[in-house]
């Protein structure tokens, strides 16, 4: 004992930058608060233009707020923030380090657009020879787009992006090259390259967020196998008056659907599929009926397991919704088929006690949300676990839903669980000022105790 050395814990000075990594509402409230505080953030985004999920909203409920109106005035406030540095385009490779000194590199993918030039005018859209010829993204594959884009008009930064898996002058190397014709400001530049950047920060935000459930998983609901039968998110973009229908709500053969159907749950709460529940599907399925209604005299059916009205005034706009005639079915749509050319929702009704049939003319699929596929890959890159159902793992269930196994790497938003918009705001400021505790001391502790490899 007399030639032991005690170990004692280090006490280190702390990075006082903060990286967040996704651009969705979450992390852009996360960037803005630490920001505001006076604090440099490096906002790490995989597209082309910050915004997330929300950016493809058309209303938020239960308030009925365009989603672009309050959205939009927080991504500008992101690209106006001189303590903000937008990444956009760009995913973190590596992490190295400990809280309150992490070295992250961060690969950034050519956009084939110089962005100081580039002023978002959208000439290079329109002369591109492959003009509306691929999917849009945006609108979830609704309408097309051209090998050069910009994302949507509110796009943050607003930049054109070159695609190179459509280009033809990147693909083949052969193009007219139209698209450098009509730039006038000279902004577009097929040499550029992938750059990689190493920054150091003190404390890291994953707000990456969450993809959709594919209904192509459950062919019982006939989603890609008929017509007219459409995921949530597809119906949002169809109902947004920047979307490929303008707003307006068309069958594929034109006309005005007379009957549409809702059904919930479609892939959560199934021991098929997820087992989980979603949280937002009940109130976005009541907007979804709200706004058939609104844009058409069609009667509306909602599938439902039940009602889970939780949050505030949600209980309200589920009444309101009620009064407007939405006829509410109890019983979990079993299956979407097709008679004499019309879409049939099978589904057994447990307050009737029966089995019924219902023919509509359109069939909205309200699908569980889950983790990226990324997920696991995300992970292992910030050494951070994930829960059983695959989204990442708190520190503490109840007590402390922000923080995770590895000190100054905190999580908000869908890519923590299922939630709605207030919830994820709410998380992304609880990040933030975690984030803000870490550099107020200006110092961290480290734990003298650590792990080692015996090579032998």
């Amino acid at each position: 004992v007399v030639y032991h050395q005690p170990i004692e814990e280090r006490v280190v000075p702390v990075n006082k930058a903060t990286m967040v990594v996704g651009g969705g509402i979450a992390g852009i409230q996360a960037a803005l608060q630490i920001a505001e505080a006076g604090h440099k953030v490096y906002l790490v985004e995989r597209e082309s233009s910050i915004g997330g999920q929300m950016a493809k909203f058309d209303k938020t409920f239960p308030t009925m707020d365009c989603a672009a109106c309050i959205l939009t005035p927080k991504m500008v406030a992101v690209s106006q923030n001189p303590n903000i540095e937008l990444l956009t385009y760009s995913e973190v490779e590596h992490v190295d380090g400990y809280v309150g000194n992490f070295k992250v590199r961060v690969k950034q993918k050519p956009r084939y657009v110089i962005e100081e030039d580039c002023t978002g005018c959208g000439d290079c859209t329109t002369a591109c020879i492959l003009r509306n010829r691929f999917p849009n993204e945006f609108d979830e594959g609704l309408s097309k787009r051209s090998a050069a884009y910009i994302p949507f008009p509110q796009a943050i930064p607003l930049v054109a992006v070159i695609d190179p898996k459509e280009c033809l002058l990147l693909k083949v190397g052969k193009c007219s090259k139209k698209c450098v014709e009509a730039c006038d400001r000279k902004a577009i530049d097929f040499e550029q390259k992938e750059t990689v950047k190493e920054i150091e920060v003190g404390s890291i935000i994953l707000a990456t967020g969450f993809e959709l459930f594919d209904p192509k998983l459950a062919p019982q609901y006939g989603y890609g196998i008929y017509d007219d039968v459409y995921t949530g998110l597809e119906f949002e973009r169809m109902t947004n008056a920047s979307g490929p229908t303008q707003g307006k709500l068309f069958t594929k053969k034109g006309v005005e659907p007379k009957s549409v159907a809702v059904l919930h749950c479609i892939g959560s709460r199934d021991k098929n599929y997820k087992e989980y529940c979603s949280r937002v599907c009940c109130m976005s399925s009541v907007k979804f009926s709200h706004l058939v209604k609104e844009k058409t005299d069609a009667e509306v059916f909602e599938f439902y397991i039940d009602m889970r009205t939780f949050g505030k005034q949600y209980e309200e706009f589920y009444n309101r919704v009620l009064e407007e005639g939405v006829n509410f079915i109890r019983g979990k749509g079993a299956e979407v088929g097709q008679v004499d050319g019309r879409l049939v929702v099978r589904a057994e009704d447990t307050l009737l006690g029966a089995f019924r049939e219902i023919p509509v003319d359109m069939v909205i699929l309200n699908t569980a949300l889950v983790p990226r596929h990324d997920a696991e890959k995300v992970a292992q890159t910030f050494g951070i676990s994930r829960s059983p159902d695959g989204f990442f793992l708190e520190s503490h269930i109840k007590l402390d839903p922000v923080t995770t196994s590895t000190d100054g790497v905190h999580i908000a938003g869908c890519c923590q669980s299922p939630k709605d918009i207030p919830d994820s705001v709410a998380q992304g400021s609880a990040a933030a000022a975690q984030s803000l505790s870490v550099i107020a001391t200006g110092k961290v502790s480290v734990s003298p105790i650590t792990a080692w490899t015996n090579p032998e």
